[in-house]
């Protein structure tokens, strides 16, 4: 009996040794397999689509500088219109008799004037034939003398003043006329009109007078565009005035426009982290309609190299952002900073070397110096 138990018990252990794996086998089956690139180094040269608006280059609110009633509006939506050309007439019968006033006012002071300079040139001509007479003693007294050189200098004075009064009545007779001239609106620039509120009856006055007050017309000079880019922060390095971009609009499928970069605001706001970026577009035959939305193919270049791994490789556990790099077989996290993805590649920034093999699929379960078994995967450049 106790033969029988004793090779039952051998027997199990040659069983037991027989299926047990060797060291390097089990190593072998507990290494995690993993896809796996290489880190490349490049000079990124590339374009990404951002959207943008069209704007006039210029717009205005036309509003009256005076109060009055509309008389005629040669202009509606959709008209063209030349700089200076009278567009807007008005009407203030109450400007009409301030004018009537000034005028008025400069007569009497001119005559006022006249009055004076006659009795100061009848005065002078007085003292000076009383102070040739009285060279011959005797002839005048000392005292008339006297009182005639006073009279002509008060005469003087009153003939300086009445110059002065003839000068404010004239300064106000032009301020009245000024007034009536703003009667006729002009138009500031050439443009279309693309925007009427108001029509011939219509009390108006200056925008800042009356609360709600609304312009009459709107002008915009649609033959030169502005077309804004807010392009994100990561993006503005190597923006330069006079690069060209390609853009295209809803309006005209499968066409695509060009313009050159002519104003960088060189500020981000703060809110959207954008910096606005204006392409000054010619449209001088009015194909392209402010107001309306755009793509851009907005150029993004480095003047040095940059690591670059596929975006999947990238990976955060809430705490930090890293990449999984594998050396001697074994997993290794490394922090990164992250800039440009694009075309599935993302640029990278940290204790990294071109050539580090890194995890092509990137998980916060893959532990730090977890064993993996990896296979290469080919690396396109970005943009290919």
């Amino acid at each position: 009996m106790k033969l029988l138990s004793f090779l039952v018990l051998v027997s199990t252990l040659l069983l037991a040794s027989c299926t047990e794996p060797l060291p390097s086998q089990a190593g072998a089956q507990s290494a995690q397999a993993v896809n796996v690139v290489a880190v490349e180094s490049q000079k990124l040269d590339t374009v990404l689509s951002l959207p943008a608006q069209i704007i006039p280059y210029e717009t205005v609110d036309i509003y009256p500088k005076v109060t009055g009633f509309i008389e005629t509006i040669r202009v509606d939506r959709g008209s063209h219109v030349r700089a200076g050309e009278v567009i807007i007439r008005l009407s203030a019968p109450e400007l009409v008799a301030q004018r009537t006033q000034a005028e008025a006012s400069l007569q009497g002071a001119q005559s006022q004037l006249s009055a004076a300079q006659a009795k100061l040139a009848s005065d002078e001509g007085t003292y000076q034939h009383l102070s040739a007479a009285a060279k011959t003693p005797g002839v005048v007294a000392g005292n008339d003398l006297q009182v005639s050189k006073q009279s002509a200098a008060a005469d003087r004075a009153q003939a300086e003043a009445a110059t002065n009064n003839v000068r404010a009545a004239q300064d106000a007779l032009r301020s009245v006329k000024q007034l009536e001239s703003y009667l006729e609106i002009a138009a500031p620039f050439s443009g279309v009109v693309t925007l009427r509120n108001l029509h011939p009856g219509a009390l108006v006055g200056p925008a800042s007078g009356t609360p709600g007050a609304q312009p009459i017309v709107q002008i915009e000079d649609l033959d030169r565009l502005r077309l804004v880019v807010p392009v994100p922060e990561a993006y503005t390095a190597g923006i330069r005035e006079g690069q060209q971009a390609a853009f295209s609009v809803p309006a005209y499928p499968g066409r695509t426009f060009h313009a050159p970069i002519a104003r960088i605001a060189h500020d981000v706001t703060q809110n959207t982290r954008t910096m606005a970026v204006e392409l000054d577009v010619r449209n001088t035959d009015g194909q392209i309609t402010p107001g309306s939305f755009a793509t851009v193919e907005w150029p993004i270049q480095r003047s040095y190299p940059t690591m670059l791994i596929p975006s999947t490789s990238v990976t955060t556990d809430l705490q930090r952002t890293f990449v999984i790099r594998v050396r001697q077989g074994k997993a290794e996290w490394v922090d990164v900073k992250t800039g440009v993805t694009v075309n599935g590649k993302t640029e990278v920034f940290g204790e990294l070397q071109p050539g580090d093999i890194v995890v092509a699929n990137a998980t916060d379960a893959i532990r730090p110096g977890t064993s993996l078994s990896t296979r290469q995967l080919s690396s396109p450049a970005p943009g290919t």
